[in-house]
């Protein structure tokens, strides 16, 4: 059996960070991206900073998300610049957001708080998504169930912007009501049980190298083969993320960050 070649990110023009990392993945194309986590420093360890760039020659800059340190649940600012990770500095393009449990998250861009929204709210945070984890059987050894909720897409191709008023009327609750106009539901692919190795398995057409708990695909049940995202491990501190139509950058990255997540790590 011959080893798959990694065919490199299509050319992919980024002239407004900004603009092309909220965009939706071009329809037929497969965003190629790599995911590397940097431990250094002090507190790195517990705080390490993570960076998107294309996996392509130019290795361009995408994104960095770095976990906010005085926050009581699991609290990742995601910036467009690699050097200012503040809250309060231009760069800041949107945070991941968990519950106490720290089993689900959710994923706003950088508009304002609901409290400080504008006569038309059309300032107001919008949601790009959410992740549900579901512990098994084997608490966190086994394969992880996940749900991941985004906001539906528009004749036009593009996201319904979602922008609730509190925290009753988000994606979670919403997809807890069945609520599901202008929402979609993904999940991850069920990885198959491989005798030969003893371990479950998913394949990754050679963009994923080392087994792990975190690979994963995810998926429409209307079109398993369809895979809206894929993410996993190609080094100790490196990883692939691919994404598609209709998910952008911000949103995979988001939801690659909320899989490192510290309750959902015991591996």
């Amino acid at each position: 059996q011959q080893k798959e070649e990694r065919p490199p990110s299509p050319v992919i023009e980024v002239d407004n960070l900004e603009e092309f990392v909220l965009q939706p993945a071009p329809q037929g194309v497969t965003v190629k991206c790599r995911v590397t986590r940097d431990k250094r420093g002090m507190d790195r360890g517990l705080y390490p900073t993570y960076y998107l760039h294309l996996d392509n020659d130019k290795k361009v800059f995408l994104l960095a998300g770095r976990k906010r340190k005085k926050s009581k649940t699991s609290n990742y600012l995601i910036s467009i610049d690699p050097t200012d990770l503040s809250r309060g500095g231009d760069n800041f393009i949107g945070k991941l957001r968990s519950n106490l449990m720290g089993t689900r998250f959710t994923v706003f861009d950088n508009g304002a708080n609901p409290d400080r929204a504008n006569a038309d709210w059309s300032n107001v945070r919008q949601e790009l998504s959410a992740v549900v984890y579901e512990t098994n059987v084997l608490g966190f050894k086994g394969p992880r169930k996940m749900t991941v909720i985004i906001p539906g897409m528009n004749a036009d191709c593009e996201r319904v912007p979602i922008r609730p008023r509190n925290d009753n009327d988000g994606l979670l609750m919403r997809w807890q009501n069945r609520n599901m106009d202008n929402v979609i539901e993904l999940h991850n692919k069920a990885p198959v049980w491989n005798d030969e190795t003893q371990s479950y398995v998913l394949n990754f057409h050679g963009r994923v190298t080392h087994a792990s708990v975190k690979n994963f695909q995810i998926v429409h049940s209307s079109d398993p083969d369809y895979i809206v995202m894929q993410f996993g491990r190609v080094a100790d501190d490196a990883f692939t993320m691919d994404y598609n139509y209709p998910l952008c950058a911000v949103q995979a990255f988001a939801i690659a960050l909320s899989s490192f997540d510290g309750k959902l790590a015991c591996e």
